[in-house]
């Protein structure tokens, strides 16, 4: 089959086109903005790729177009094929059809830390000789990939994805993780985000629900037992197993956690060992736990999956080290939503103990563009020492559609907005003392800030 792919150089998009062509289908793509690292990776895969949406596409003649959600009403290429009559699909849906089909598949989901509980949930099954395929938002680094059939091969039996609550496509609002059809899923967490597609916490428990009854009887479910949004959507009908984890009367899956911050598995109250590792965070140990839970569902023994964790590196841009400079470190980190901005400051100040940690925000997400959250960006980075906001250019008002540095005014004197990149970079690099530890957080590239503040310290 030759499918050509609208919206290639996504996260999601680009791992499904290189599965799609492991698969043996021929393969080809377009988006608005085709350059690295995606557009390298996927030219090495041999798949063409084209730079917009122009409609001398349709001269590629694909047997199917698979959809990606940044393509809307509008788009010349969606336009002419829905004039033509063509045949199109979305991509969660050709990937449950065309690579899920016949698989044991393990779905990681929740508002925050999926794609580190999948590559964790990943790295366990690879350690206990299971050979998994998965498709995750970010690369792991056991794997140094993000998708994959399988690494031997040879056709796995087991496939982690993970699981997005966000829209499949302009034509199929329903959440992606609706087509997976998982016979494990992990329920990591649930808080009201993409504010842009749903208008309250109670509309996304409706698209969890909706997970939940995909779940097979012979499946199981791992949900985290301190979240009264998940408990509402297991009371709202489950037809599988249940397990809970975190719960804080420690039933299920629980954890105790050392002063250095290893942690005891705990299992209906027996230990089943001590996880020894360098990851930082509780969320980071609830992440883990679920999957030890999950992957306990497909065989692997928890003190096998304990053992693998101890082996675990985590995901690119996961709390990421990109330099020391003069013994300042200069860390990148995913975090965008205030829950996930506060426990990334939380653990990194578990770590670093009374050092500065100078905090660099760029509120890029949707969400976040809306200004639904700004409210909570004080609280959320009350544990740095000093703050420092980017709101790309505008005038007056940020780019955001709202004024960054009125809502960081709760701060006080240690926080900072900026519009100019060259100008944010700079005064970091100023204010920056010798052990302090710079952390910056952004859902998306931030102008390679981390290399122009790693330029500055050195010079």
């Amino acid at each position: 089959m030759h499918i050509h792919i609208l919206g290639v150089c996504g996260t999601f998009m680009g791992g499904l086109a290189v599965l799609a062509k492991a698969a043996g289908h021929t393969v080809t793509g377009c988006d608005a903005n085709v350059y690295p690292p995606m557009s390298t990776q996927l030219e090495a895969q041999g798949i063409k790729l084209i730079e917009g949406y122009g409609t001398e596409q349709i001269s590629l003649a694909p047997d199917l177009y698979v959809i990606g959600n940044v393509v809307s009403r509008g788009n010349p290429l969606m336009e002419e094929i829905l004039n033509r009559g063509l045949p199109y699909t979305s991509g969660p849906q050709w990937i449950g059809e065309h690579i899920l089909q016949g698989k044991w598949v393990l779905a990681v989901a929740g508002t925050h830390g999926k794609t580190t509980t999948s590559a964790m949930l990943a790295w366990i099954l690879e350690d206990a000789g299971y050979d998994p395929g998965f498709l995750i938002g970010g690369v792991p680094m056991n794997f140094g990939i993000s998708a994959r059939l399988s690494g031997s091969g040879k056709e796995s039996s087991f496939f982690v994805i993970e699981a997005d609550e966000y829209d499949t496509a302009f034509f199929d609002k329903r959440s992606k993780f609706v087509h997976y059809h998982a016979k494990t899923a992990i329920l990591n967490n649930l808080e009201y985000d993409h504010a842009d597609i749903f208008p309250d916490l109670a509309a996304i428990e409706t698209q969890f629900h909706h997970l939940v009854r995909t779940v097979p009887g012979v499946g199981r479910v791992i949900a985290n037992g301190q979240e009264a949004s998940l408990q509402r959507v297991i009371q709202r009908g489950c037809w599988s197993g249940v397990e809970w984890f975190g719960s804080k009367d420690q039933a299920g899956w629980a954890i105790k956690t050392h002063d250095d911050g290893n942690f005891d598995v705990i299992f209906n109250g027996d230990l089943q060992g001590c996880v020894s590792w360098s990851l930082t965070g509780e969320h980071n140990r609830l992440n883990a736990l679920a999957a030890i839970a999950a992957a306990r569902h497909v065989g692997v023994l928890p003190a096998q999956a304990i053992a693998a964790l101890g082996q675990f590196e985590n995901v690119k841009r996961r709390m990421e080290l990109r330099g020391i400079v003069n013994q300042i470190a200069v860390y990148d980190d995913f975090a965008h939503h205030p829950t996930a901005i506060a426990t990334t400051v939380a653990g990194l100040r578990k770590k670093v103990g009374k050092a500065r940690i100078l905090a660099v925000l760029e509120p890029r997400s949707n969400t976040m563009k809306l200004g639904t959250m700004k409210d909570a960006l004080p609280a959320s980075l009350v544990d740095a020492d000093l703050v420092f906001g980017y709101g790309a250019s505008g005038n007056g008002k940020d780019a955001l559609g709202w004024d960054l540095g009125e809502a960081l005014a709760p701060l006080g004197d240690k926080a900072h907005a900026f519009h100019d990149l060259p100008a944010l970079a700079a005064a970091i690099a100023k204010s920056a003392q010798s052990g302090d530890q710079i952390l910056v957080m952004s859902n998306g590239g931030f102008g390679g800030v981390h290399q122009k503040i790693l330029d500055l310290l050195a010079s």
